[in-house]
């Protein structure tokens, strides 16, 4: 028994499954046209990072919405997280905005101590 080609990729070159993989690459990791090029070139598929970038813009935003449909919801209860960093030999002060599952909101680096505009700043996410 064969399936039947899924027809919103009829006429392509390449089967819907490198097409999706591809595609799904781009939106679910921060990753370049270029390195899904490579990703896709180790596993002995050539193709151009400009094709990726066609099959990215027509079948994109049908994958970006259901990978946003898995995205668990944000908590409705967040706390204000501090971390003392030295950079550059100067003490500089992390907050962070994260809900109790972990997700973090917004971020905030500042060289001097200051909660009040640390929680104005993270709380307006």
């Amino acid at each position: 028994m064969t399936t039947r080609p899924d027809p919103r990729y009829a006429g392509y070159r390449y089967p819907a499954e490198i097409i999706a993989t591809a595609v799904w690459l781009y939106f679910r990791f921060p990753l370049s046209l270029r390195m899904i090029e490579e990703l896709l070139a180790a596993r002995g598929i050539t193709v151009s990072y400009e094709t990726v970038r066609q099959w990215a813009r027509k079948f994109g935003p049908e994958i970006d919405t259901r990978l946003r449909r898995r995205v668990p919801r944000r908590g409705d209860k967040w706390h204000l997280d501090e971390v003392v960093l030295i950079i550059g030999g100067r003490k500089h002060h992390l907050w962070r905005a994260v809900d109790q599952d972990g997700f973090v909101f917004d971020v905030l680096v500042q060289s001097r101590r200051d909660t009040r505009a640390a929680s104005v700043c993270c709380a307006s996410f």
